[in-house]
């Protein structure tokens, strides 16, 4: 007895199983994540670190070398490169295939913690360590600016608002600012009058540094309570700055308004994004000035269409909670891409289907005989799809190839097969 003697003799057992795969295909094939490729995830982690007003020398030998040191020994790195500018260093660490990236964020994180005594102690924060794939780009970017609000603002507010509830969307892995502008308290005093009054440039670091200290005060203990002291010394006007005193000097306080100014601007001003619409001629919205951008990364596997479309969908709520001068707009977009690329692949892959019925009807001349193949190519393709949902394969440009090459094994199968009972038939054999 031949695999296909049961089906043949429970016809109706047969049409059930195959309009069950039938609807478990269909199911699967609208919930399969959309993307231009497929998948890759190389095992990557980036870490970086900033200190800023190094200069890129300082960055690589006091930085980037003791943490190039430690992550060498980690098991199972492949490539390893690093990258210094002002005031920044990046490792990023390329691990074998078959190397867990959880594993290795752990041990990447050990070799952090390793080489923490050896970096300077005036780092802001530490290293940051984060999953990448280089491969990847980001499938979104918006921007953001104002006529009337300091750009500083409009950053604060992408970093406050825009950012925190667009990585919150089922199915965004992180989210990368362009352009930052930090908003800080920049203070720029003159040398020449600091050499006056004898001050050294790091007493003036030193009282800063203590100004801002946020420490805790203590408590006032009575004979019947206890009182808490609560005062923040946290200080965020520039006015205030200004009142500040660095030194004392013949019995006079010496504040930073007498040897220079604080100002409330960006942290980094060697920075910046810059928005053009089009030209003014043809374009009566035309304006362009300085802006930031905020680009979207997906999540692995997550599907790139619905993400994006949450996004969008997101964005009126996230217009209520920020000023109205502020203009959101969206000058990435990748599903305009994805969406045509594979349309065309559905398409294409429609007409061959079509044709391919077609010239069996042509040949065969039988209603029947062109039936089976008709009915076999839509219910292999959608029970395919019920294999890739579970297998973790995505609905891209190659997958939707390989199905349409994939048509002709199946018609060939159901010619053949026709074939053969055909010649049975002509050869007096009863069906």
């Amino acid at each position: 007895m031949s695999m296909s003697s049961p089906f043949i003799r429970r016809p109706v057992a047969t049409s059930l199983l195959a309009a069950a795969f039938l609807l478990v295909g269909l199911i699967c094939y609208v919930q399969l994540p959309v993307s231009a490729l497929p998948q890759v995830d190389f095992p990557t982690i980036q870490v970086s670190a900033g200190l800023p007003g190094a200069s890129p020398e300082t960055m690589a030998s006091n930085v980037a070398t003791p943490l190039e040191r430690q992550l060498s020994l980690i098991q199972g790195v492949t490539q390893l490169t690093s990258s210094s500018t002002l005031g920044s260093s990046q490792v990023v660490l390329q691990f074998e295939l078959s190397r867990n990236i959880d594993a290795a964020a752990q041990d990447v994180q050990a070799a952090v913690q390793a080489a923490g005594g050896q970096l300077p102690t005036n780092l802001p924060s530490p290293p940051n360590i984060k999953k990448v794939n280089p491969s990847e780009s980001s499938i979104m970017v918006m921007v953001m600016e104002s006529d009337t609000l300091p750009l500083i603002q409009v950053y604060d507010y992408m970093d406050s608002v825009l950012a925190q509830r667009i990585s919150r969307i089922d199915g965004v892995g992180y989210i990368q600012p362009y352009g930052g502008r930090k908003p800080a308290i920049r203070v720029q005093v003159d040398p020449r009058k600091l050499a006056a009054r004898g001050i050294q440039l790091d007493a003036v670091r030193t009282a800063i540094t203590a100004q801002t200290l946020n420490a805790p005060k203590g408590q006032i203990t009575g004979d019947f309570r206890n009182l808490t002291i609560y005062a923040d010394d946290q200080i965020t006007s520039a006015d205030v700055w200004n009142d500040v005193i660095i030194a004392y000097k013949d019995g006079a306080p010496v504040r930073i308004r007498d040897v220079g100014t604080a100002t409330l601007d960006a942290e980094n001003l060697l920075g910046g994004g810059y928005m053009t619409r089009g030209p003014a001629a043809t374009d009566p919205t035309w304006r362009d000035g300085p802006a930031v951008a905020m680009g979207v990364f997906k999540a692995p596997g997550a599907n790139v269409l619905r993400t994006i479309d949450a996004v969008k969908a997101m964005l009126p709520e996230i217009r209520k909670n920020i000023p109205s001068s502020i203009d959101i707009s969206i000058t990435k977009d990748r599903t305009q891409t994805i969406k045509a690329s594979v349309k065309d692949v559905e398409i294409t892959l429609g007409i061959t289907v079509v044709l391919v019925v077609a010239v069996i009807f042509l040949f065969l001349r039988n209603v029947r005989a062109t039936a089976i193949p008709s009915a076999v190519i839509p219910l292999s393709l959608l029970a395919t799809a019920a294999v890739m949902l579970p297998a973790g394969f995505s609905l891209d440009n190659l997958s939707l190839m390989a199905l349409t090459i994939a048509v002709g094994f199946v018609v060939d199968d159901a010619i053949v097969m026709v074939e053969a009972i055909w010649r049975r038939v002509e050869h007096g054999e009863k069906p």
